[in-house]
């Protein structure tokens, strides 16, 4: 089945407990409060994780700037084109780039959401994302949305400014269900969680994030464990049809 990927930065699986948007969709999701990420709890570490379904020390990328790997492995939109699907991207932070290899996605929208402000950002992207859908063949669609882990670092996680950047977040994330519906399957995830003004550390608040299966293929109101975010790329390729790379290490969730 089409799938949507929709990874908020930073975010908390507490934090969700005041969001009504989020709430919502839980309640009809496969889903865990508990899933863990990698070490270190860094964003492109995090998400190279995420979609080449490895550890850090195997793929390479320890920090903020990708290092390109000595022995390669194949990423999500790499193997997902190698099955005649067709991949989009959509990001607000410009490391994100570095998540897929040249000629392996048919469209990609970038925002500098530090430039532009990552409220507007966000929004941008989201028309972007759901114009793109209803116009050309869309299997796989990633958006990464930053707002919230930029709040975190500049006033705090779990503070009225970051909270306000969750709910902007998934304000997001229920237009775009709506506008898309039930045509497609939906990742909700974070690449790591925080605390005070930073992450990166092994705490429980940058290792917990939340994991949300939304959509037909899902049991509605399902909780689950033993998630890792190296789990969610095969998760994508069963949804699709696809066969996982032989060097990914994660488990698909369903």
């Amino acid at each position: 089945m089409k799938t949507i990927l929709i990874l908020v930065d930073g975010m908390r699986p507490d934090s969700l407990e005041g969001i009504e948007a989020a709430q919502k969709i839980i309640k009809k999701s496969t889903y865990t409060m508990n899933a863990q990420t990698v070490v270190p709890s860094v964003t492109l570490p995090c998400i190279i994780s995420l979609f080449h379904s490895v550890a850090p020390m195997r793929h390479g990328t320890t920090t903020n700037v990708y290092a390109p790997q000595v022995r390669p492995i194949r990423g999500l939109c790499e193997v997902l084109k190698g099955f005649g699907k067709e991949c989009a991207i959509f990001y607000d932070w410009e490391e994100v780039r570095d998540v897929s290899r040249p000629n392996s996605i048919a469209h990609a929208a970038f925002y500098a959401g530090k430039r532009l402000g990552y409220d507007v950002t966000g929004k941008k992207l989201t028309d972007d994302l759901i114009d793109y859908a209803k116009s050309y063949k869309m299997d796989f669609a990633f958006l990464h949305l930053a707002r919230t882990d930029w709040t975190g670092h500049k006033f705090g996680w779990m503070g009225e400014e970051y909270m306000t950047a969750m709910q902007g977040s998934w304000d997001n994330i229920e237009r775009i269900i709506t506008e898309l519906g039930d045509e497609y399957a939906y990742i909700i995830v974070a690449d790591h969680g925080g605390h005070d003004r930073t992450h990166g550390s092994e705490m429980p608040e940058d290792m917990t994030i939340p994991v949300i299966l939304y959509g037909a293929p899902f049991e509605r109101g399902k909780e689950i464990d033993g998630v890792n975010i190296i789990d969610i790329a095969p998760t994508v390729t069963t949804l699709l049809g696809a066969e996982p790379d032989d060097e990914w290490e994660g488990t698909s969730i369903i």
